[in-house]
């Protein structure tokens, strides 16, 4: 990391940081998107005038706010202005519906709710009055705007929880994971560190910006001064014209989109997908070793995958002058002040970067070990590099496209249909997704066999998202079960169907 890069990675705060690389470089652009720019000193000035619109309101240090927004520059501009506030941001991933937005704003208190109006087909602002949310605003255009001259002055402390992001763990309900604006800047700092960018670089920003991996991509454009091209809506090939005009030097975003590049390569060989293309990175889930030599040798680009989750944004991540071998079967290194710690082959973790814990008390004291490790879950060790290799996951959680999926918030629901005795679901290897949701159901005495179609459109009935609905289906005569509680055998499943 460089000097001023370093010298930015201490700001208190996010809005500190926001200010002082608008200072530095006031008209280098920092967000792109459909023939707009957004500079350093706009990105500043534009966030504190929708801070003073937004105060206007009755937005408050400390007011709960949740957004539910596409990537958008829009959405960058009120993420700022909230952290110009103060205020306490609840970010929602935009593809989630009903049963989980309406947790989340029950279980975060939220005061105010940004919605964009009706978006890709859904009306996201009706969903918002069916649950009786408060202080509904549109934010997909113009934002709340007002005189500055009138606002409370800046935050100052970066160790006060301002952020509640959600995450689905084993249980049907999301838990609220709170982070502060130093615990985002940790992780971020740890991204830009490993990845050698510079201010020459062009990113991308391709997954919702509303996942925890949103607030790590923005550190980094602030530490290091360069701008990304942000896509609302991300599919191939028709978002390779952006890259190539911008001159994007990096994307990525998780193992989908590594295979989702690779595969628009594969249809023109021999000539360079972007051609100013010289690295890919990201993380979120499993990295098929296989996956990283075929985006090397065909793409001519560097691959670099990471390990994160949304307790700890970024844990490990490889670096491009790391070895192939390390590259392709590891996750990477920790930055200094990432403490790894393995206990019976799991791994915990302690640094600035992990989360103040979760909304529920109970979940906090469960998550922490005596000695104030996060206790993740996760299986896995460490090589005498001090790399981390992943081994696989106590949780029993299913990771799609960088995204958590409770297994048993779908297997609940699979058992409200007539047709399904017992079931359970599993993830199974996806070399485009990471994993892929497997519902395998036992036959219900008298009923025909459901199809897949079938049960997919009683679980969308029931509210559950699109991104979680099972893309396979196995009906069994009988569940694999252990002999002492007659629990389910899910890794016999996994050997069976994947």
């Amino acid at each position: 990391m460089n000097e001023t890069a370093h010298a930015l990675g201490a700001a208190r705060t996010l809005w500190e940081l926001v200010d002082r690389r608008a200072a530095l470089t006031p008209h280098r652009p920092v967000l792109l998107q459909e023939g707009r720019t957004v500079t350093f000193g706009e990105l500043r000035d534009r966030s504190e005038r929708a801070a003073a619109g937004l105060h206007a309101m009755g937005v408050r240090p400390g007011t709960v706010v949740a957004w539910q927004l596409p990537t958008r520059i829009e959405t960058v501009l009120l993420t700022v202005a909230l952290a110009r506030l103060g205020a306490v941001q609840s970010p929602v991933i935009p593809f989630y519906r009903d049963r989980e937005v309406g947790f989340a704003l029950r279980e975060s208190k939220a005061a105010y709710f940004a919605v964009p109006g009706e978006w890709r087909g859904f009306d996201f602002t009706a969903m918002a009055e069916r649950l009786g949310a408060r202080g509904v605003f549109e934010a997909y255009g113009p934002l709340p705007d007002g005189d500055p001259a009138g606002l409370p002055a800046p935050p100052v402390s970066g160790t006060d929880v301002r952020w509640i992001y959600w995450t689905s763990g084993t249980t049907s309900d999301p838990k609220g994971v709170l982070h502060t604006d130093r615990s985002l800047i940790a992780g971020g700092s740890c991204l830009a560190h490993a990845l050698h960018l510079s201010a020459d670089d062009i990113g991308s920003i391709a997954f919702p910006f509303a996942h925890i991996g949103g607030p790590d991509y923005l550190v980094m454009l602030l530490l290091y001064g360069f701008p990304a091209v942000l896509f609302e809506k991300f599919a191939l090939p028709e978002a390779l014209d952006d890259y190539r005009r911008h001159g994007v030097t990096t994307a990525g975003g998780s193992t989908a989109f590594y295979s989702m590049f690779l595969a628009e390569q594969r249809k023109r060989p021999g000539r360079k997908l972007i051609p100013t293309l010289r690295l890919l990175a990201g993380g979120g889930a499993p990295k098929p070793p296989e996956l990283y030599h075929a985006v090397v040798r065909e793409m001519g680009c560097a691959l670099t995958h990471g390990y994160g989750m949304t307790e700890v944004p970024m844990i490990t991540m490889g670096s491009p002058d790391d070895s192939q071998d390390d590259l392709a079967h590891t996750e990477g290194r920790p930055p200094a002040g990432m403490e790894i710690r393995i206990v019976d082959g799991e791994i915990r973790l302690r640094g600035e970067a992990v989360c103040k814990g979760y909304l529920d008390p109970a979940a906090t004291a469960a998550a922490f070990d005596g000695d104030g490790f996060l206790i993740t879950g996760d299986l896995g060790h460490l090589t005498e590099s001090g790399h981390l290799v992943l081994t696989g996951r106590a949780k029993d959680v299913i990771i799609r496209k960088g995204e958590n999926i409770s297994a048993k918030e779908i297997e609940d629901l699979l058992h409200t249909y007539p047709g399904v005795g017992e079931a359970a679901v599993v993830g199974l290897p996806d070399d485009e997704r990471g994993e892929r949701v497997c519902a395998v159901v036992e036959r219900a005495p008298g009923a025909a066999d459901p199809t897949l179609e079938e049960l997919t459109a009683h679980l969308r009935g029931e509210g559950l998202s699109v991104h979680k609905l099972p893309e396979q289906l196995e009906v069994v005569d009988a569940l694999p079960r252990n002999e002492a509680l007659r629990k389910v055998l899910k890794y016999k499943l996994r050997e069976r169907f994947a």
